[in-house]
Parts: C-alpha cells; sequence; structure tokens
C-alpha cells in the first residue's frame, strides 16, 4: 500500500489512534477487575451479617412477650380498716421459747366485705382504756417478714406476741407492774383496737433488750404449739 500521500499517511494515524484507545480501555478494565480494592476493603459500607435464629433481635419482641417482674410480697390493694376488726387475746393458743411466752393476738374482720392485713400491728400496754403507756411499745424483730393475708367477712388472722420473763430484768431497770390492757393499731390504721389482757410487765423502757415483741400478721387464728 503507498502510504506516502499526505492524504493516506492521515488515514493510517487516525486509524492507529482508534485502535490504540480500543486497546488501552480494554487494558485499562483488566487492571481494574484484578488490582482495584472492593467496597469493605475501602472502608465502604457493607452488608451485616445475619442473626443467628436462636438470638432474634429485642426489636422483635412485643410488649406482651415481654417477660413481667413480680415482685414478693404483694402489697394489698386495700387495709382493713379499724372499724373492721375485733381484736382478742387467745392465751390458751400460746407457747415458750427461750424465756419469752407467746400469745395469738388474733383480728377478726367483722365487716361485711373481705379486706387485707399486711405488716406488724403496733402493741402496747396500757393502764386503762384508754390509760397511759406502760413501758415501751412492742419491738418488730425483721428477721420476719411481712405478708398479704386476705381476709372475707368472719375470717381470722393472728400475730404472735411475745413477752419476755419480767425476771430476765433487774427491777430497778424493768420496774415490774401487772397491766390490763393492749391498745393495738391494725397495719396502716391510726385508729387503735383495745383489749382486756392481765400480765407482768415492765414499766420502765429497757434498753437492753425489748421486753416486748410483735410479729407479723399470719393467716388463720393462732394455733397451740405454733410458735416463731
Amino acid at each position: 500500500m503507498n502510504i506516502s500521500s499526505p492524504a493516506a499517511r492521515r488515514a493510517v494515524t487516525v486509524a492507529a489512534l482508534t485502535c490504540g484507545g480500543v486497546l488501552a480501555a480494554a487494558l485499562l478494565a483488566a487492571c481494574g477487575s484484578q488490582g482495584a480494592p472492593s467496597a469493605s476493603a475501602a472502608g465502604g459500607p457493607t452488608s451485616p451479617p445475619s442473626r443467628p435464629s436462636s438470638v432474634p433481635p429485642s426489636a422483635s419482641l412485643s410488649p406482651s412477650s415481654k417477660p413481667t417482674v413480680h415482685t414478693e410480697p404483694r402489697m394489698p390493694a386495700k387495709q382493713c380498716p379499724t372499724s373492721a376488726l375485733r381484736a382478742k387475746v387467745n392465751k390458751t393458743k400460746g407457747g415458750a421459747a427461750a424465756g419469752t411466752t407467746y400469745v395469738a393476738l388474733d383480728l377478726t374482720n367483722t365487716s361485711g366485705h373481705s379486706c387485707d392485713l399486711y405488716g406488724f400491728p403496733g402493741v402496747s400496754f396500757r393502764s386503762g382504756n384508754p390509760g397511759s403507756l406502760i413501758g415501751a411499745p412492742a419491738s418488730r424483730p425483721t428477721t420476719f417478714g411481712p405478708q398479704t393475708v386476705s381476709l372475707a367477712s368472719g375470717a381470722t388472722a393472728h400475730a404472735w406476741l411475745g413477752l419476755v420473763d419480767v425476771g430476765n430484768f433487774s427491777s430497778s431497770v424493768c420496774g415490774p407492774v401487772t397491766a390490763h390492757w393492749l391498745k393495738i393499731y391494725p397495719p396502716d390504721q391510726f385508729t387503735a383496737l383495745y383489749t382486756q389482757f392481765t400480765a407482768q410487765v415492765c414499766s420502765k423502757k429497757v434498753t437492753a433488750g425489748s421486753p416486748l415483741i410483735i410479729l407479723p400478721i399470719r393467716p388463720g387464728a393462732g394455733t397451740a404449739g405454733r410458735v416463731p
């Protein structure tokens, strides 16, 4: 082929440039497919790993499927008012342990509807009805936890009342006297009940140990021999 003419030389040059461009593009494409870093290697976004089927995402839990935490003891919806209760000390159901005599303080629901009792009664000896305080009110041991007791109309619950033998204390510290009345505040109430009960008690506030103890409300009337 004669390429000595100017027109022929121009045609060959154009053809060469065109073929060279196509070849360069092909080479660049091949290099890009072999040596360019992937999106994840470059720090770009990647698809999150799949979550194991045994560990469902928390977002998939509906409110109803989440566990409900129950705390004990349950607080009552409505405590029995003083006006719905009658108090009585049942001495025949008592017992004794370590120099302390226990008697059952029974609380009976005299109303026409049910109610709850929860916690410790407030108990003290009085000189009469209402009278004045004798000694110190009963202490409440923290080793005995409260529980809710539901009382139907006519039903009875009890709390153990512990009386430490006054002979365990010196006369100067205790000041023993004979008391005839108990003043009882049902749990969470501000009006008291009175019941007759005769016992030897300390007239002074003994600091070496409480001579009078009250335990929390428990279901049913006190049972013979069932001391704490």
